[in-house]
């Protein structure tokens, strides 16, 4: 996966206004080593922790919007600060991970960085934060409405009528079927295995 390392002053390009003293002041003092990396599928940042006498190292998604950047990096930042208290005695999104994510939002909030409705998803997070950003679905619509750049032809899993097909970014073939709690279970036509969807998962839609 290919990695830019972006000079400090470059970051301004990628996190809101007035964020940019406030990150810079977490780098110089957790010496963290960060980059910016390209669009991965899978994970919207990394947190690895020292070795070899190298520093702590956080990577970003530079695709994503500038609020959901911010947020990334301190869910990552998180996974620091938790590493510098326990190292690796605790859960990587144990209780631990949840406080100081918990207290990193309660930071930011009061900077005034964030829109009033990004504001209001975030006190839900700050509550019970979710170990991965597909757990916080009300936040991420919330950060959608922000994105610069709308993928052509996707829409999401919610938006589609129960019955209906549609094809994920790798072109494996779905029928949704039905909802269940808060996601939808969804059958893939080549295997007939079931998978459950979250509800703001990007699809195409298919004609039937």
């Amino acid at each position: 996966m290919p990695i830019v390392q972006h000079p400090l002053e470059a970051l301004k390009n990628f996190i809101p206004e007035n964020s940019f003293d406030y990150i810079v002041d977490a780098i110089h003092k957790y010496s963290i080593h960060f980059t910016v990396t390209q669009r991965r599928k899978t994970i919207l940042g990394d947190y690895r922790h020292p070795i070899k006498n190298k520093n702590h190292r956080i990577s970003v998604n530079g695709n994503l919007n500038k609020y959901e950047f911010l947020i990334t990096f301190l869910h990552e930042l998180a996974h620091l600060q938790t590493f510098e208290q326990y190292g690796n005695k605790v859960e990587p999104h144990g209780i631990e991970w949840k406080n100081n994510y918990s207290n990193l939002l309660i930071q930011y909030i009061q900077l005034k960085i964030f829109p009033s409705n990004i504001e209001a998803a975030l006190q839900k997070s700050i509550k019970n934060p979710s170990a991965t950003a597909s757990g916080e679905t009300e936040l991420l619509k919330v950060l959608r409405t922000y994105n610069t750049v709308v993928r052509t032809g996707f829409v999401t899993v919610e938006t589609l009528p129960i019955g209906s097909f549609f094809k994920t970014e790798k072109n494996r073939i779905f029928k949704k079927l039905e909802q269940r709690r808060k996601r939808f279970v969804c059958e893939e036509i080549n295997t007939g295995r079931l998978y459950a969807f979250n509800p703001i998962a990007e699809v195409m839609p298919l004609k039937q």
